[in-house]
């Protein structure tokens, strides 16, 4: 009778546990048994994608981030005003007490992790599969690039991470410390070449949340902006912006509008493919942009009022810039009356809602809106500040910058700014073009502004906040440092 090993994966680092069975198995997954034919190679894949919707059903990616910056805040309901307060300790304690774990960097840390190791049993087992070489070939630069968007998810909130990059098949295996922000980054890049490689450009017939060679792109020069990594930063997001496979959509409103989230492709390169019915993962952010106690024929089916933008970033607009019009004091309510916002929250008079994500078909909360990954005004404003960094402000880096404003009706770039002054207008420009994506806070991060940006954005419900030099990163969860001796916690949250 042969010996099988049970493998039994935990939610973080994936620590294997084995434990020898001296019985026939009659329904079981074994790797030995798997990785045969092109579909255990496609299903292997699916998986890998399939973490996708763990981290953004929360959404953690969005909420961590987004409560911690100085754009949008949340109804201070303990659990998810930890972030806007930061109050939050390596247990994640309150986290935990109000079960609003998917909404934590718990749910960052297990998921990527999640994902990373499905990635690894790809990338090792699908060169053995007999199929088309072509195929293979793309389906192993999907896994890479998936690895790569994992670990830059991982560094970026985490700092130093764990690097593993072949499958666990032992304990000893998967017990592993952690390695420099720096090797991190350099394993990114290494996966995104392969991942530039073996996939192909961008056409309208791709299949829908595929990554193109120009994703990879993106993704790398997005990767090397958080790196400081000028020259590659620029060269990779000029590459995506010359090759014309993506164009930014006539109207901005568009970007966000559920029934043209197909032809909307051209500019949103990769995204959280939501969709609100079965079979489908979709994501609670709808719900909690939407009005308080709200059947909104404009946001949806079920909304909570439980995210609001501080009046101070709404009045940072210019009264012509249409990104202004994703924002909003009022909604429209089932009568068809205009209702003013003020009337109607429990928490603030000032309540400014987010209209980015609506879907009047929702199925109760349940919301089909795409959540942006990478879009081409991002890569935009990537070009325009790795530039500056490095040359100051050319007329490649004005061009940049304003093809994003006149996209937004407001006028150019002044000539004749400083670098120092051109800089800051690109991170005014990010600031307004990607509210509400998850982007602002990594902007504060790796500029080193947070301290002071996060103190600042204050309202009538959160009035003082004090961040900490260590809210840089946030901790490793303890249940991961707990589960693993060689796991050491970031240096200030000791």
């Amino acid at each position: 009778m042969k010996k099988h090993f049970l493998h039994i994966l935990t939610a973080g680092l994936l620590t294997l546990t084995a434990c020898e069975l001296d019985e026939t198995p009659y329904s079981s997954i074994y790797t030995d048994q798997f990785y045969k034919t092109s579909q255990d190679a496609e299903s292997a894949l699916l998986a890998v994608y399939g973490i996708i919707a763990d981290l953004y059903a929360g959404p953690a990616p969005l909420m961590v981030s987004d409560f911690s910056a100085d754009q949008v805040y949340p109804r201070p309901v303990v659990g998810r005003d930890t972030y806007t307060l930061f109050s939050y300790d390596p247990n994640y304690t309150t986290v935990k007490s109000f079960s609003r774990v998917n909404e934590s960097p718990q749910q960052i840390w297990s998921s990527c992790y999640a994902g990373i190791e499905k990635a690894n049993w790809v990338i090792a087992r699908v060169p053995e599969v007999s199929m088309d070489e072509n195929r293979k070939n793309q389906i192993l630069g999907e896994a890479h690039f998936l690895r790569a968007f994992y670990y830059w998810m991982l560094t970026k909130n985490f700092g130093d991470v764990v690097l593993k990059t072949t499958p666990s098949i032992s304990e000893a295996e998967a017990i592993v410390g952690k390695n420099t922000q720096a090797e991190v980054y350099q394993q990114i890049y290494s996966d995104l070449e392969i991942a530039t490689a073996s996939l192909p450009s961008y056409t309208a017939a791709m299949e829908k949340g595929r990554p193109s060679k120009e994703v990879a792109l993106a993704m790398h020069a997005k990767a090397a902006l958080y790196n400081q990594d000028w020259a590659v930063a620029q060269q990779k997001a000029q590459e995506v912006i010359n090759s014309n496979k993506y164009t930014l959509m006539p109207d901005v409103k568009d970007v966000y509008n559920v029934a043209k989230e197909d032809v909307a492709r051209q500019e949103n390169m990769w995204a959280f493919e939501a969709e609100s019915t079965n079979p489908g993962r979709t994501s609670q952010i709808m719900g909690l942009y939407g009005p308080p106690n709200s059947n909104s024929p404009e946001y949806g089916k079920t909304t909570f009022g439980s995210i609001f933008v501080y009046p101070a970033f709404y009045a940072s607009f210019a009264a012509n810039d249409k990104r202004r019009q994703l924002m909003d004091t009022t909604y429209i309510n089932t009568k068809g009356q205009v209702v003013p916002q003020k009337d109607v929250t429990p928490i603030t008079p000032k309540g400014i809602l987010v209209k980015k994500y609506q879907d009047p078909n929702s199925v109760a909360s349940n919301h089909a809106n795409n959540i942006p990954i990478l879009r081409l005004a991002d890569v935009y404003l990537i070009a325009a500040e790795a530039e500056t960094r490095q040359n100051g402000p050319s007329a490649t880096a004005y061009a940049n910058i304003n093809a994003v404003r006149r996209r937004a009706g407001i006028d150019d770039l002044p000539e004749g700014l400083s670098q120092p002054d051109f800089i800051n207008a690109v991170l005014q420009e990010r600031s307004w073009e990607l509210f509400g994506e998850g982007d602002r806070w990594y902007d504060l991060t790796r500029t080193n502004t947070f301290l002071t940006v996060a103190s600042a954005a204050v309202n009538d419900v959160f009035k003082t906040r004090s961040p900490q030099a260590k809210h840089r990163y946030f901790p490793i969860p303890q249940d991961e440092i707990n589960s693993n001796p060689k796991l050491e916690q970031n240096p200030d949250w000791n």
